[in-house]
Parts: C-alpha cells; sequence; structure tokens
C-alpha cells in the first residue's frame, strides 16, 4: 500500500486546513460535548460545510457529493480531527441520506435530500427499542396500514437528540406473521420517515451520566403516516436498516479523531508525574500507550483498505463490522487511560456538567470521568460488538 501523497493531495490537504482555520467559528473551538445546548450549536459547523458544498463528501456528486476520491476523504476526516472540528451529525447525511438516494423514489429524493445537506431538516434514528437494541430485528412498533396512511404505534428509545429532530428514520413492523412464527424475525419490516410534528409523537428525555441530554425516548400513539414516506417496498425495510448499518458501522469507527484524542493522552501524561517523573516515561503507563498505538496504526490500515476497494466499487459489507469492533474499543480505551492519567483529579467531574462549584485540579482533567462514563456506550451503539463478531465469524470465516 502507497501512503505517499502526491503533490496535488498535499495541496489539497493545505486547501483543507486553510479552510477550517478560516471558518471554524471561534465559539465551537474547544467545546466539550455535554457544552452543546442547543440546535444551532450543532448545526454551526455543518452550515459553514454546507455553503462550501463539503457536507456530503460521500454522497454521489450528482446528488451533492462532493465528488472526492478515497485519497482526499481521507485528508479532509484527518485535518477535520486535528483541529477538532464538531463532528457533523451522522443521522441525515451518513445515515438516512444514502438510503434515500440509494432505494427512495425520484420524488422523496427530491423532498428530503436538499433539506438534508442545508441542515434545514434535523433527523434522528427510530431503530432501538425497550426489547430489541442488538436483536433488533425483534422490534414491536407496529404499522398497520389504513388505505393511504400508516398507523403507528410503539416506542423507541436510546433516540440521540431527538428533542431537536424535524423527522425521524424508523423501523417498523407490518406483518405480524413473525410472531406466529409464520416468517423469519427479519421479514414484515418497513422503513418510515416521520415528521417529529405528527400528533401522537411524544418525546421524553434520558439524562445521561455526565449529566447530559443526549438520548431520548420516542413515543408513537396512533401516529398517522402517509403511505408516499414509506423508503421502497413494504416488508422490505431490514434490507435497507442492513444498508444504512454499514455506513454507520464504517464511520464509528472514528480513526482520526482517536488520533487526536491519543496525542492529548500523551501530554497530559507527559504532565502528569508519579514520584517526580513524568507518567509517560513509566515503564507501565508506557507501554499502555504504545500498545494503543500499535493497535490504531492497525486499524488505521484496516480502514484505508477498505476506503481503497470502495474507490474500485466494493461495498464494506462485514470488514464494517472490524472496524467497529476495534474503533469502539480503542476509543474506550483511550478514556480508559486518560481517566487512569489524571487519577483523582478524574472524580469530581462525577458531579456532572452544570456544577457551580469550581472544578478540582488542572484544566484537562475536567470533563474526562464524564467522557469516560458516556463512551461505555460505544461498544453497543451501531449493533453491541458481540453481535458484530457473530456477523464477522458467519459472513467472513463461514463458521
Amino acid at each position: 500500500m502507497d501512503l505517499t501523497f502526491t503533490p496535488e493531495e498535499e495541496a489539497f490537504r493545505a486547501e483543507v486546513r486553510s479552510f477550517i482555520d478560516e471558518n471554524l467559528p471561534k465559539a465551537l473551538k474547544g467545546k466539550r460535548r455535554n457544552e452543546y445546548t442547543s440546535r444551532e450549536d450543532y448545526l454551526a459547523w455543518h452550515k459553514v460545510l454546507y455553503k462550501k458544498g463539503w457536507i456530503a463528501p460521500l454522497w454521489p456528486k450528482e446528488y451533492g457529493g462532493t465528488g472526492w476520491n478515497v485519497t482526499q476523504r481521507f485528508i479532509f476526516n484527518e485535518e477535520c480531527a486535528k483541529a477538532e472540528t464538531p463532528m457533523v451529525l451522522p443521522f441525515g447525511v451518513a445515515m438516512v441520506g444514502p438510503v434515500i438516494y440509494t432505494f427512495a423514489n425520484d420524488e422523496q429524493k427530491k423532498k428530503y435530500l436538499p433539506r438534508i445537506l442545508s441542515g434545514e431538516d434535523w433527523w434522528c434514528q427510530g431503530y432501538s427499542e425497550p426489547g430489541a437494541g442488538s436483536d433488533l430485528a425483534s422490534l414491536k412498533t407496529r404499522a398497520a396500514r389504513e388505505g393511504d396512511h400508516y398507523i403507528v404505534n410503539g416506542q423507541k428509545t436510546w433516540t440521540t437528540l431527538a428533542q431537536f429532530a424535524d423527522w425521524i428514520f424508523c423501523l417498523v413492523r407490518t406483518d405480524l406473521g413473525r410472531d406466529s412464527g409464520t416468517t423469519k424475525i427479519q421479514e414484515g419490516i418497513t422503513f418510515l420517515l416521520i415528521d417529529m410534528k405528527t400528533p401522537g409523537i411524544s418525546v421524553k428525555p434520558i439524562i445521561v451520566l455526565d449529566g447530559a441530554h443526549e438520548v431520548n425516548e420516542v413515543f408513537f400513539d396512533n401516529v398517522k403516516v402517509p403511505v408516499e414516506n414509506r423508503v421502497g417496498e413494504e416488508n422490505k425495510g431490514w434490507t435497507y436498516a442492513k444498508f444504512l448499518l454499514v455506513h454507520e458501522r464504517s464511520g464509528i469507527a472514528g480513526v482520526a479523531r482517536s488520533k487526536k484524542a491519543v496525542e492529548r493522552l500523551r501530554e497530559i501524561a507527559g504532565a502528569e508525574t508519579v514520584d517526580g517523573k513524568p507518567l509517560i516515561e513509566t515503564d507501565e503507563f508506557s507501554r499502555k500507550i504504545a500498545e494503543l498505538q500499535i493497535d490504531l496504526s492497525a486499524l488505521e490500515f484496516t480502514e484505508l483498505r477498505t476506503l481503497a476497494a470502495e474507490s474500485k466499487g466494493q461495498h464494506a459489507g462485514p470488514q464494517s463490522s472490524i472496524l467497529k469492533i476495534k474503533g469502539t474499543e480503542i476509543q474506550q480505551r483511550i478514556t480508559e487511560l486518560t481517566v487512569e492519567a489524571v487519577g483523582y483529579f478524574a472524580y469530581p467531574d462525577a458531579r456532572g456538567f452544570g456544577d457551580n462549584e469550581y472544578p478540582v485540579g488542572p484544566e484537562y482533567a475536567v470533563g474526562q470521568s464524564g467522557h469516560y462514563f458516556n463512551m461505555r456506550k460505544a461498544s453497543i451503539y451501531g449493533g453491541s460488538n458481540e453481535i458484530q463478531r457473530n456477523i464477522i465469524a458467519k459472513a467472513v470465516l463461514g463458521l
């Protein structure tokens, strides 16, 4: 694999770096995750990228994508990570958008895609339910066909940022045959696009361990959804759901941002001391960081191989599960080692964001325990890592 960048690619890197430096809003620099409190906070960087035409690097150019090749996308992600720009929320651009331009009809593409790109429509994901998380095919939210509408009843949970959402893309059960054992559990599921302003939808917040309002429960009580909001065929939603999850799992790997996080971890370990010696110079901690960096380098090469295959028209498929497993494990290890590095200074932050007491310890320790607790979810969302290992065993190893 040739990792040497051409002069043209280095020029592109310089262009991206310059653009970020000149256009990243100062108000967003250095903000922690739970300091984003408004819809505009999240959309500020999105709108900057949209204006530039850089909001959807993965989309085909005909639908508003950048037309970048694999290397350009890699460079762009690296530079965004180095500058610590806010992440573009994935639910519209990286999840439902590709489903729509791949499987939806022309009228749906014209209606939804431009508003996803511009940020006019905020999307959230209606997949997980109280009894159907990683075992997603067990979902019970039902949609009964009545003329030119579906009547939806049920509940979704862990719905990220649903409090701001205009639309939710949902998996619903339209064929109840699986309840009597006459169909496979994956059959009878339909993919619906639902306006969050529709009567009968209610959103209940779930406050997470670091005090942030990030996730929610969403309830559907006789919600009337036009049949024209269905993507693709009725009862074929599992096909579209799997397509979306491949995009989601590949993005979860987060290699570029993990590389930046390791840099910060090394800086913290250089500032903390043990018996007058920098922590990073101790045998035990330096070994842990070295092992982390080796695993991260291996993951980066795996991601590059996947991207190279995609550039030749091959889909990521089960390989996305490998990226998801290792990517989230590395993200969790980074937070674990950071809390270990700051030691007891991490503890006071467990009081939660919004406490009016002054933090104890150095500035870099603030927020680390909250981030550690929050990242416990990484190995679960997008399909738990246990499920991903089953996928690899079946689809890759043939077991």
